[in-house]
């Protein structure tokens, strides 16, 4: 009794800690999204493309676990994670064309960590990336849709949509 009391305790501290370092990254995550903003903003003048059709064009490539608007070495990416099978795949979306330039798997790393979260979350719902940006949008006009990463929270999927208006940013949960 006593050996399964101390397992149940040593339980709950692991998930706890578990719990409270995933809210820590993804609050650090947030704030990093934050202090890229205004430069983000600027380079987004540019896009011809949303979120949305992005991740409309990944889909040839495989299911979506989730897409952003980044910049990458000072230029605007639309990047993709995808999924087929189990290998996972980041497609970049031009972002003026709409087409795919360039798809690369997925094999380790931190990149593979994430999809991996991702996927996960997706596994639960029939819910498209898309559907969830769109209810986002509608729920916040002015904004736009920036990035879209599903993950777990308390046991339940949902999505965490950044919405971007001007350089003011809005982080909203949808559930998946």
């Amino acid at each position: 009794m006593r050996r399964g009391l101390i397992s149940s305790v040593l339980w709950m501290v692991l998930a706890a800690t578990a719990g409270a370092q995933e809210r820590e990254e993804h609050e650090k995550a947030e704030g990093e999204a934050a202090k890229a903003t205004p430069a983000l903003a600027t380079a987004l003048k540019d896009a011809k493309v949303s979120l949305a059709a992005g991740i409309k064009a990944a889909e040839q490539q495989g299911r979506p676990v989730s897409g952003k608007f980044e910049l990458e070495d000072g230029k605007l990416q639309l990047s993709v994670y995808t999924m087929k099978g189990d290998k996972f795949s980041e497609v970049i979306v031009d972002h003026k064309s709409g087409k795919v330039a360039k798809t690369e798997a997925i094999t380790g790393g931190d990149d593979l960590t994430a999809a991996g979260k991702q996927a996960q979350a997706m596994s639960k719902t029939k819910t498209s990336l898309r559907d969830v940006i769109a209810r986002a949008e509608k729920a916040n006009p002015g904004y736009h849709a920036v990035s879209v990463v599903p993950e777990i929270e308390d046991g339940k999927a949902q999505a965490d949509v950044t919405l971007l208006k001007g350089t003011t940013t809005k982080s909203v949960d949808e559930p998946l």
